[in-house]
């Protein structure tokens, strides 16, 4: 579904007004939300930096993916930088974000299938490194053990 959101910073009234539109129907854009800020909250955001505006800038009604969230929060800092513009859009579609995924885990996929297998890593030559080092001295322990007591377990449950 394609989705466009409308960012307009309205400086006389120092407003940000966020709408958003979705493709509900093939090829036709319907009006779904807007949202209205004012300035103060999205300065005061901006400073936080980028995961406190997107925090700022979703609402109950209007709540877009970490994808989403992420490109219009670029537009707003721009809006909001050294050339400042009064308007602008932001066309997503949730297609491109799946075929992106999807290219992740193949990537991901390929580099497992080319990576070492665990055996591979581990040395077999393990008892090598401690035929060099001297045996335990004799521990002298207030415990001891008698083995004979464990013979006869299952006799004694009886």
């Amino acid at each position: 579904m394609k989705h466009k959101y409308l960012i307009e910073r309205n400086t006389e009234q120092k407003q940000l007004t966020i709408k958003e539109y979705a493709e509900l129907d093939k090829e036709a854009l319907s009006f779904l939300c807007q949202e209205t800020y004012a300035e103060e909250k999205i300065a005061a955001a901006i400073t936080k930096g980028k995961d406190a505006l997107i925090a700022a800038l979703r609402t109950p009604n209007m709540y877009p993916s970490g994808l989403f969230a992420n490109k219009i929060v670029e537009v707003v800092l721009t809006m909001y930088g050294p050339e400042p513009s009064p308007s602008s859009e932001v066309v997503l579609d949730d297609a491109d974000f799946i075929i992106k995924q999807r290219v992740k885990r193949k990537i991901v996929e390929d580099i497992e299938d080319d990576a070492t297998g665990i055996e591979e890593v581990l040395d077999d030559d393990i008892e090598d490194d401690f035929d060099d080092k001297p045996a335990l001295k004799k521990i002298n322990s207030p415990l001891k053990i008698v083995d004979d007591e464990y013979d006869d377990f299952e006799d004694d449950e009886k």
